[in-house]
């Protein structure tokens, strides 16, 4: 992934555990719409894209999908804890 961009935060987790807890700045995209509402949220297919789920399993479905389609800098984050600790992020509870 290109470090010189800031990577949008896509947080690939159900809608009810985003508004549960999310990080501040991310978008809640789950992984069951992504490939549906993707190209509407991100139309540039160079956008650094930095997705994360609660333990990487579903983030990683969602990078080889959107690999797949042709986004080129997508990178799994893990978990959204590994994520906040990484960037400094704050959690939104709630």
């Amino acid at each position: 992934m290109n470090t010189a961009a800031t990577p949008l935060l896509i947080d690939v987790r159900s809608e009810g555990e985003y508004a549960a807890a999310h990080l501040q700045g991310s978008i809640c995209l789950p992984l069951s719409d992504i490939g549906a509402r993707i190209e509407q949220l991100v139309p540039d297919k160079q956008q650094p894209l930095l997705l994360f789920c609660a333990s990487g399993v579903r983030s990683d479905m969602a990078m080889r999908l959107l690999q797949s389609m042709g986004y080129t800098q997508v990178e799994n984050g893990g978990g959204a804890g590994q994520v906040a600790m990484r960037l400094g992020c704050a959690v939104v509870r709630g």
